[in-house]
């Protein structure tokens, strides 16, 4: 390069520089994200409460309404605004709610015959006990869950191909030669 394009190079990102620093600085404003932990479940700050609770595994949307109404807390104000107070009385409520039977997800327990509310790993580890108990028992259900087939009365005529015990290849059709066709 020749001493000239160097200069005019050099004066070309002097003056780019002039003009950036007369610009106005673009002011941006960068939210800090805040995780709010409830019921051992992390929910980002910006989440407004009624969407946030349902990120908690066990909650659903009718009972997030739910809580959110028995305790008095507007349901648009966002989760990172809850003081410390409302925050302890929402997982208290959760524990032990005191809404309707039909909006709790253990309703007539089989063992206990009690109505109860479970959330997290209590609920998983439900859920797999009785899957085990309905397999031991041979019922259809438990027959359908240990074949990995649908258990709800699906169709599986063209859904739910597999070859039974886990195995998720799906299995072909085969349909008839075209008289004429060869291969």
């Amino acid at each position: 390069m020749s001493e000239k394009s160097e200069k005019k190079i050099e004066e070309k990102i002097q003056k780019d520089r002039k003009q950036e620093a007369k610009k106005k600085p673009e002011t941006r404003v960068v939210r800090e994200e805040t995780l709010v932990r409830i019921l051992s479940t992390d929910i980002p700050g910006n989440k407004k409460v009624l969407a946030g609770l349902t990120r908690i595994k066990g909650v659903s949307w009718g009972f997030s309404n739910g809580t959110c109404h028995m305790l008095g807390i507007d349901k648009t104000k966002k989760i990172s605004e809850l003081s410390a107070e409302e925050i302890k009385n929402i997982s208290e409520f959760i524990k032990k709610p005191r809404l309707p039977e039909f909006m709790m997800n253990r309703r007539k327990d089989f063992e206990t015959g009690l109505s109860s509310h479970l959330t997290g790993s209590d609920l998983d580890i439900k859920k797999e006990f009785d899957i085990k108990r309905l397999k031991k028992i041979r019922s259809y259900r438990g027959w359908r869950h240990a074949t990995g087939q649908p258990t709800r009365g699906q169709r599986t005529r063209s859904h739910f191909r597999t070859r039974g015990k886990g195995v998720k290849k799906a299995v072909g059709v085969m349909s008839k030669p075209r008289p004429g066709k060869t291969g």
